[in-house]
């Protein structure tokens, strides 16, 4: 399949841009006040006081650095708007919904692995101590109350895991596209870039349990975007 390059972005693409740069302006504006919108729209672990269902969808809306969104809105931008111009507007913003929430479905299970594992090395009345504790945001460290804490008061902000499933996408539908590296600068085909992504978030998701990134979550949004566009492809005779 071959696409033609277009500046131009479709109404989704453009749209899911404009909404995620306004929530993260409106969060730094608002945290002037004192109101910290990530314990609202952030997405915690369900055993935390703080976790909501609306979470599943607004934390994908939130994000914590200019870095962190302008990376993820320019991967957006460089691979959504392939995605939209061949899927269409409704199947491409029902693809970034699916893909986002099974990146937080499959970042959630690992932390339900992470926190079972945690609180089996401690009594119930521990455990109770610990969760008060983690409630005023403390902890004693290097016990498993440190790793109760972070799961349970620890926020997960950002469209990375839609991002990582959309970087799936662009790979299964243009595998051959050449794509430049900036580090190093070398061409390389979206197969193989998609591929190595792939390898490097499942290794550091391994090597580095509890780290501030959600590998898993980028994984989760990968994985899900495979199954959906498998799916597609067998049920839909003019996926393509």
């Amino acid at each position: 399949m071959n696409y033609r390059p277009s500046l131009n972005m479709p109404p989704v693409v453009k749209n899911l841009i404009l909404v995620n740069v306004l929530f993260f302006l409106v969060t730094k504006i608002v945290g002037q006040t004192g109101t910290d919108l990530y314990k609202v729209l952030g997405l915690y672990f369900p055993a935390s006081d703080n976790f909501r269902m609306h979470q599943l969808f607004t934390h994908m809306f939130m994000h914590g650095s200019i870095g962190h969104i302008f990376f993820n809105m320019f991967a957006l931008y460089m691979f959504g708007r392939v995605l939209e111009s061949v899927w269409g507007p409704k199947r491409f913003l029902t693809f970034f919904l699916v893909t986002g929430l099974g990146a937080a479905a499959l970042h959630i299970f690992v932390m339900f692995i992470e926190y079972k594992s945690a609180i089996s090395q401690i009594s119930p009345d521990q455990l109770a101590y610990f969760k008060e504790l983690a409630a005023q945001g403390k902890y004693i460290p290097n016990t498993a109350s440190e790793k109760i804490t972070s799961l349970l008061s620890t926020p997960t902000v950002g469209a990375s895991g839609a991002v990582f499933g959309i970087l799936l996408g662009f790979g299964m539908l243009f595998p051959n596209t050449e794509l430049m590296l900036l580090f190093p600068p070398i061409p390389i085909k979206a197969k193989y870039f998609v591929i190595g992504y792939g390898v490097l978030e499942l290794v550091l998701g391994l090597s580095q349990p509890g780290s501030n990134v959600a590998h898993f979550a980028h994984l989760g949004g990968m994985l899900f975007g495979y199954f959906m566009i498998r799916y597609w492809n067998k049920n839909s005779n003019s996926f393509y």
